[in-house]
């Protein structure tokens, strides 16, 4: 008896290891599905329909996965994945892709806290799955407008629930070979049935991105998922050679516009007229640009790393605020044109001044004070890459400024707001200038003055906001003028307003004069 039996316990465990053998083969022939489909790049509309069924299959095959030990480690040309089994007792877990075999030589890794099971084990004592699944490949994961960094997707998941809102994030890290300092990327997930074309799509909702090194990007996500980093390439590069004669244009450019706003204030306040809107109108318009060159100049000291704190990012709300408050009041401006030529008669309004300082100041506060609440990180040091022309052509430098850091709020509220700024003042232009033409051709007489308020339009509102319309050259050709002209004359738009200022008050005092020397011959006249 005692040696059919043990032949008998022999063979249960033969049969129990050769299913073992069976179910843990079975997610590595899922794998080789995968990568035959990964290799025949010509079936897209396949991908597109059996992506999601497969990757499914294979999570499933992993979590139901039997082997010996703590982990398994299945292995193809492109795909990798990996099995832990947890206990309510778990402490936390790093994964490096230096401690594996067979892995591309640029490296990854991923951090899990000991808060990733907290949740399943409120349930009755089980076994907890950790999978972990590594595509060095983006065929399953189609993506249009960016490429993904090192074609990576690492993807995470927990047999037992979702796991999500984490207090302590996942750390995923990526590296490349070369510096990523010309590039902008992004930490994403991807988000199943976000999409109608396709099975899902990359989103940044709930990843923090940030680049410890310039061939590093940390991803700290708070939950789990399958994620990857976007790599778009940035605007293109200032040559870093331009670096000190712009840093100088704007230096001296801001300082020669901060002393003549202060000019011009003094000399309103010495001698304003009372209930004078255009001049107060003029004045707010000082104000907002004192402001943005003050604060313009202050941000790139407070960028540098001892100091970029909560200091860079208030001063970075503070710069986009005197931005939007220019802007603002460079359409005020026009509108307030509009006025003038449009309806000569009967343009009081009540409060006018007040409502247009509640447009002009309260608008521009609210954005930002929202963008503050909502989501205060849009501010902060914000890096602008500079291309090294003298080395290999691949080296980049940078500088940081204190400023939007998030592309979607400065693509609407710097570069949109702007332009919607410029445009209104252009059609305002032309149309006053149409105006003055009519009125020009109906009264001959009066053409030496039409055409002198033809000037005066054409310089007010080129001083209002035509310049701006520089920003949206930056490209091709267009680039090396466009950086220098917008320098220039932006960074001296402060001291255009201050000549605008005095050829105006010196017309008005010549106005003046000219009509006491009138009053004064009919005067002895009679």
């Amino acid at each position: 008896m005692d040696c059919w039996g043990a032949f008998f316990l022999c063979l249960c465990f033969m049969t129990s290891q050769s299913e073992t053998m069976e179910t843990s083969q079975e997610p590595l022939l899922w794998m080789e599905k995968l990568e035959v489909m990964a290799r025949s790049r010509n079936s897209t509309s396949l991908a597109d329909s059996l992506a999601l069924s497969l990757i499914r299959g294979l999570e499933c095959r992993l979590l139901n996965a039997s082997f010996g030990g703590s982990n398994l480690t299945l292995q193809t040309p492109t795909i990798q994945s990996l099995i832990f089994k947890l206990g309510c007792n778990f402490a936390g877990l790093s994964l490096s892709s230096a401690t594996k075999e067979r892995v591309p030589q640029v490296s990854h890794a991923m951090q899990f806290p000991a808060e990733l099971t907290q949740d399943a084990c409120r349930a009755p004592p089980r076994e907890l799955r950790l999978i972990c699944v590594y595509f060095f490949t983006d065929y399953f994961f189609q993506n249009i407008n960016s490429s993904l960094l090192n074609n990576y997707v690492l993807g995470a998941q927990l047999g037992h629930g979702h796991v999500s809102n984490l207090s302590e994030p996942i750390n995923i890290s990526f590296w490349h070979n070369q510096s990523l300092e010309g590039y902008t990327v992004t930490c994403v997930f991807w988000k199943e049935g976000a999409s109608e074309h396709y099975w899902g799509l990359w989103s940044p909702e709930g990843c923090r991105t940030e680049k410890p090194s310039p061939s590093q990007v940390l991803c700290r996500c708070n939950h789990l998922s399958y994620f990857a980093v976007l790599m778009q390439l940035s605007p293109a590069p200032v040559p870093v050679e331009l670096l000190a004669p712009l840093t100088y244009i704007s230096l001296v450019g801001c300082s020669i516009s901060i002393v003549a706003s202060l000019l011009t204030t003094l000399l309103h306040c010495q001698a304003r007229k009372q209930g004078d809107s255009i001049t107060r109108i003029h004045m707010n318009l000082h104000a907002s640009v004192l402001l943005l060159n003050v604060a313009f100049l202050l941000s790139p000291a407070l960028a540098t790393p001892p100091e970029s704190g909560a200091a860079c990012t208030a001063l970075a709300a503070i710069l986009h605020f005197a931005l939007l408050s220019c802007l603002t009041w460079m359409a005020i401006e026009g509108f307030n044109l509009y006025l003038l030529l449009g309806r000569v008669y009967n343009i009081y309004i009540h409060r006018y001044l007040l409502k247009l300082c509640a447009v002009g100041w309260g608008v521009p506060a609210l954005l930002v004070l929202f963008l503050l609440v909502v989501k205060n990180s849009v501010y902060g040091p914000h890096t602008i890459p500079l291309s090294d022309s003298q080395g290999n052509g691949t080296g980049f430098q940078n500088m940081s400024i204190c400023w939007v850091r998030n592309p979607l709020v400065h693509n609407i509220l710097v570069m949109g707001y702007g332009g919607l700024t410029s445009l209104f003042n252009l059609v305002v232009l032309v149309w006053a200038l149409r105006v003055l033409h009519r009125l020009r051709a109906r009264d001959k007489v009066l053409n030496t003055r039409a055409c002198r308020d033809s000037f005066t339009v054409l310089g007010l509102t080129v001083l209002l906001g035509t310049t701006w319309t520089l920003a949206f050259f930056s490209f091709g050709v267009f680039l090396l003028p466009q950086l220098f002209l917008f320098t220039t004359f932006n960074s001296l738009y402060g001291f255009f307003l201050f000549l605008w200022f005095c050829s105006q008050r010196c017309r008005s005092e010549a106005e003046a004069e000219a009509e006491m020397e009138a009053f004064s011959s009919s005067q002895t006249t009679h």
